[in-house]
């Protein structure tokens, strides 16, 4: 008969719980997992399949009670981690949605919103067009069993420890977050310029003509202009969505990295002589 002490099966639970909840923390965040399209039951199946795989490979979990303060700590620290990585995708998602944002208002379609379920709230349609298209480059290249490898590695990088520290480098993830907006209006640029050009020659000829209607006219050319330039550059944006893949996969594995900082400059000699 087979017997286990409480210690052990203390153990044995901490060592399945704990690396279960840094899994689910990311699956919840970080996309394509965290879409509240996919049922719960596929994101409960997929985490607990991937702690099987990955606690057998973790050192020995120290006994502390699950129910007991530090265990609870312990596991607050583990849906931190988890939340964070998951976080550091979502930045991506939310800089491709901005560009849509971006180039969708300045074509006229800012009255063209729909429900997004991943943000609880309303996009445009070029928003959501720019999304799906992300979602499907992001399978297609295999990201999401990249991010699933990452969440894997990180329990090295980052191991689970009873300390009250969570592993993350914060300012890392704080400066990751600018990329929303410097991403967003690169990928929106070119959209953006050539509804610019197109409204300083409405303006032009709105001036040399002033009996034509501009609101009649101005929409209809705006938005024709928009999708124009949206279907010239649908081609060429596989490459920077691959670049920006790569640089989340990479910002993920850097989060439980140190910050290198800078060496100092050297004093520069006074010009004052001393008296």
């Amino acid at each position: 008969m087979i017997s286990f002490s409480s210690n052990e099966l203390i153990a044995l639970i901490n060592s399945f719980i704990w690396p279960l909840t840094r899994i689910l923390g990311m699956i919840a965040v970080a996309p394509p997992f965290g879409n509240n399209t996919v049922p719960v039951q596929i994101k409960l199946a997929l985490g607990i399949v991937l702690s099987l795989i990955v606690a057998p490979t973790l050192p020995a979990m120290p006994a502390l009670d699950p129910v007991s303060l530090n265990g609870i700590l312990v596991l607050s620290q583990q849906l931190i981690i988890g939340i964070g990585m998951g976080f550091v995708m979502r930045v991506v998602f939310s800089a491709i949605e901005m560009a849509g944002e971006v180039a969708g208002l300045t074509m006229g379609l800012g009255f063209a919103t729909f429900f997004d379920p991943q943000t609880q709230g309303r996009s445009s349609a070029i928003a959501q067009f720019l999304v799906l298209t992300a979602t499907l480059l992001m399978l297609t290249a295999n990201v999401h069993l990249s991010m699933l490898a990452t969440l894997v590695e990180s329990f090295q990088t980052i191991p689970i420890s009873t300390t009250f520290q969570t592993g993350l480098n914060y300012q890392k993830m704080a400066l990751w977050g600018e990329q929303i907006f410097s991403v967003g209006m690169h990928l929106s640029l070119p959209i953006v310029a050539a509804l610019l050009v197109t409204n300083v020659a409405l303006g032009i000829l709105t001036r040399a003509a002033p009996q034509l209607n501009l609101f009649g006219i101005g929409f209809p050319i705006t938005i024709g202009v928009g999708f124009l330039m949206l279907a010239l550059i649908m081609p060429y944006l596989l490459l920077p969505l691959e670049n920006l893949f790569q640089q989340g996969i990479e910002a993920m594995q850097a989060m439980g990295q140190p910050n290198i900082q800078p060496p100092k400059p050297l004093p520069l000699p006074s010009a004052i002589p001393p008296r």
